[in-house]
């Protein structure tokens, strides 16, 4: 993993568009360079859930990729990166990448994070899980990717939605051994 090169946040068309603008205010905090492509569908959910267009993620980025732009540096292995997340991950996405499938912006640059052998991390927030959605993440697994389910911490008592956000985003920053303070470990504290 390069350090000093940026990072790649995708964002699909699954439920849990404020976990990724919680992962880009804190990677903008920590001075990480992050280039950004959204899905349509991602747009919608962005605009759906946290009341924001791809625009108003501007500040935390930077450069912003359309979706059909098949011919962005991401596109290419030659780009160096410090690796990729998608968050959140649709099954559909999941699905076009464990196939390989590469016919948008998004699955591609996650496809050239497999072929290159760097981090690629997803955040599935879908439930229920179909056996093909299974079958799906198992395969990603085994090629190396990181399955970063969105699933809240009960433990730490969170009372807020923006808590659980603020949590995933750091589980997803440690990925890519970014600092935060984000949340507070296992007893820490106590």
């Amino acid at each position: 993993m390069n350090a000093d090169a940026p990072l790649v946040i995708g964002i699909s068309g699954a439920s849990g568009a404020p976990i990724a603008v919680a992962a880009l205010r804190a990677l903008h905090a920590a001075k990480v360079s992050v280039l950004l492509v959204v899905s349509r569908g991602g747009e919608a959910v962005l605009k759906e859930e946290a009341g924001l267009g791809v625009s108003d993620l501007a500040p935390y980025v930077t450069a912003t990729y359309d979706p059909s732009d098949i011919a962005a540096p991401i596109a290419s292995g030659s780009r160096p990166t410090r690796g990729m997340a998608i968050v959140p991950c649709s099954s559909n996405t999941v699905a076009q990448v464990a196939l390989g499938l590469g016919d948008n912006l998004l699955t591609r640059a996650a496809h050239v994070h497999l072929k290159e052998r760097r981090t690629l991390v997803l955040v599935p927030r879908e439930t229920p899980l179909s056996t093909l959605d299974l079958r799906h993440l198992a395969t990603l697994s085994e090629l190396g990717v990181v399955v970063l389910d969105a699933a809240p911490p009960y433990y730490l008592g969170i009372e807020r939605l923006s808590e659980a956000a603020e949590y995933l985003a750091g589980k997803l920053l440690d990925q890519f051994g970014v600092p935060h303070r984000l949340y507070r470990g296992w007893k820490e504290g106590t």
